[in-house]
């Protein structure tokens, strides 16, 4: 294990990198934990499938407005700070109200302050990144998947909670145990991180400018973002991952509980089984894919991700080998294409503007996934397949925004091989 290229770059992780990436396995379990049953809890509070979906399309049109703001809230406040107060609004404070739900109201209002995590999540992946040997992107994002994978160990956790106290009250004290791990976590990384040079440079550049002012100048990096190929085609393939993530987080538990009656109890033994084959491709697969440019990895992941959806939503009632076997090929799929995603969001990205290009990025994203919850409820209310059939047809526009975006990265390194031709020349 010492000798593996993971484990290699985990022990070479310093500064914040090492600091965000420790504390993950953290976040993880407060997450892992209730996210598997989170949709059937809505369900048991007497929420319909439509409702369901309408919370999530809410929470996704908060969480664009959340994104916009981002960019330039962290060059203010700074990368650190605002980390760790987002943490607590975006994730301490809903997982608190969950725990003491009665009614669609309720789910409204973490729905609000739920959304609150997008701004962390510029804020943070700057935190992360900034300060980081590029070379070490992919390995670190490995790392981040393996941790968020490993965490989902906990779910049997919460199966046999449920079959033992029932569901509502099992899930009243999972939520009570993530608030406390939130909040655990974000006091671990604010303690053990320090603000980015970057981060010192912003906050000094920006301290006597107001937020609108900063907010105004979005229109001159959205040109620029606009003029960028390569970083439109990677929104593109982030908002593929967006609205699909959507669809099956809100809505696998309910086709395999309803349409394929599935009993609860075991539905916490899929993310399991899914973790172990994320581990083993992580492991055994991802090191000897590394050195590969990101079209064929995407690609086999794609077209993986169609075989799992289609047997998925023609897997027999109660047959829960091929309900297994279809999350198999998803895990696979997921392990295959997120690392390639996440590296291409930050080596597309201007440095210099790396906060306000991503919050752009993420408020594209949103603005474009919001509908999907709402209009996959609709879909699930009808029939329980058809969200899984809506993700089909995304994960073969993601194969097409693949093929663009690697012609897009082959005609920039022409374009900067022919510069430094020129240059070498003169």
């Amino acid at each position: 294990m010492a000798t593996h290229p993971l484990f290699k770059s985990l022990h070479n992780f310093r500064g914040n990198a090492r600091a965000c990436v420790y504390t993950e396995p953290i976040w993880g379990i407060s997450y892992n934990i209730f996210i598997s049953y989170a949709t059937l809890y809505m369900i048991a509070m007497g929420l319909t499938d439509s409702q369901v979906g309408m919370i999530t399309t809410l929470g996704m049109a908060l969480q664009t407005v959340m994104a916009f703001l981002s960019g330039a809230v962290t060059d203010k406040v700074g990368r650190r700070r605002l980390t760790f107060f987002s943490d607590l609004i975006g994730w301490v404070t809903p997982a608190l109200i969950w725990g003491v739900s009665q009614n669609v109201t309720y789910f409204i209002v973490a729905a609000i302050f739920n959304s609150f995590f997008r701004i962390s999540m510029t804020a943070w992946t700057c935190l992360m990144v900034e300060d980081t040997d590029p070379e070490l992107l992919v390995d670190m994002y490995a790392w981040i998947y393996i941790f968020a994978t490993t965490s989902a160990f906990v779910s049997p956790l919460s199966g046999w909670l449920i079959s033992m106290f029932g569901l509502v009250p099992a899930m009243r004290a999972i939520y009570f145990t993530s608030a406390a791990m939130f909040l655990i976590k974000a006091i671990i990384l604010f303690i053990y991180s320090k603000e980015t040079m970057h981060g010192k440079l912003r906050m000094a550049e920006t301290h006597r400018q107001s937020l609108l002012s900063m907010l105004a100048e979005y229109k001159g990096v959205l040109k620029t973002l606009l003029k960028t190929p390569q970083t439109l085609y990677t929104m593109g393939l982030m908002t593929v991952m967006s609205i699909t993530s959507i669809i099956g987080t809100t809505f696998w538990s309910v086709i395999a509980v309803e349409k394929i009656h599935i009993p609860e109890a075991q539905i916490s033994l899929i993310p399991f089984i899914r973790s172990m084959v994320m581990l083993f491709f992580f492991f055994a697969v991802l090191p000897r894919i590394s050195h590969m440019h990101f079209k064929r990895p995407m690609m086999w992941g794609y077209l993986t991700f169609i075989i799992g959806q289609v047997i998925l939503v023609l897997v027999p009632e109660k047959n829960l080998g091929l309900l297994i076997l279809s999350q198999v090929l998803d895990a696979f799929s997921l392990a295959m294409v997120n690392p390639q995603v996440d590296k291409l969001s930050i080596v597309t990205v201007n440095p210099e503007e790396r906060a306000r290009i991503m919050s752009l990025l993420y408020m594209g994203t949103l603005i474009v996934s919001s509908p999907f919850g709402w209009i996959a409820g609709n879909l699930s209310s009808i029939d329980k397949a058809y969200p899984f059939l809506l993700n089909i047809g995304f994960y073969v526009i993601g194969i097409a925004l693949t093929f663009f975006a690697a012609r897009a990265a082959l005609r920039a390194e022409k374009d900067q091989a022919g510069t430094a031709g020129s240059i070498a020349a003169a």
